[in-house]
């Protein structure tokens, strides 16, 4: 607090709140008798929470906030919608980005779950959407999966595993 008296900022007091966070939290709570397991924080668009890897060491992990990601779809939604008349290839190459995109950005190690769902909702968007455009639609499944195949890139962890970035720096 008094390093940012220095610079004249102040924190907003509704934003603002001490959390236990760390390899010793839980084994605070369960000292203290809170139930559960430690809180978690959202920034830039993560909620971060602390897990255990197989090994059992405890390592920070972070998803795609929920709010975040149905706010994206929304979006994604009401565009396509304005895309209805558009044609299928003009799409597919917009989806392209805006998937590939949300891919660079949420790829960070034990999110893989979360892009999945985010890809596998677009698909299913997407689908609704071209079959809108007619009253008898002719899109079947195995029609689109070809589109899929095509436009939208797969799901994957494009970020390394922070310990990875690390010894990628400082070799030992």
């Amino acid at each position: 607090m008094q390093r940012l008296k220095c610079f004249g900022l102040k924190v907003h007091p509704k934003k603002t709140k001490l959390i236990r966070f760390g390899r010793f939290a839980s084994q605070q709570c369960a000292e203290r008798g809170s139930l559960g397991k430690p809180e978690t924080f959202d920034f830039l668009g993560f909620t971060h929470y602390f897990g255990r890897k197989l090994s059992g060491e405890v390592i920070l992990k972070r998803k795609t906030m929920h709010k975040r990601q149905v706010s994206h779809l929304k979006r994604i939604k009401l565009e396509l919608h304005k895309r209805l008349h558009d044609k299928p290839w003009e799409t597919g190459r917009w989806l392209r980005r805006v998937v590939q995109g949300h891919i660079n950005y949420y790829g960070v190690p034990f999110n893989s779950y979360r892009i999945d769902q985010f890809v596998k909702e677009i698909k299913r968007l997407w689908l609704k959407s071209l079959r809108r455009r007619s009253q008898r639609h002719r899109m079947t499944w195995e029609r689109f999966k070809y589109y899929i195949e095509y436009w939208l890139p797969k799901p994957k962890i494009v970020h390394p595993y922070p310990e990875q970035r690390f010894y990628a720096k400082h070799p030992r």
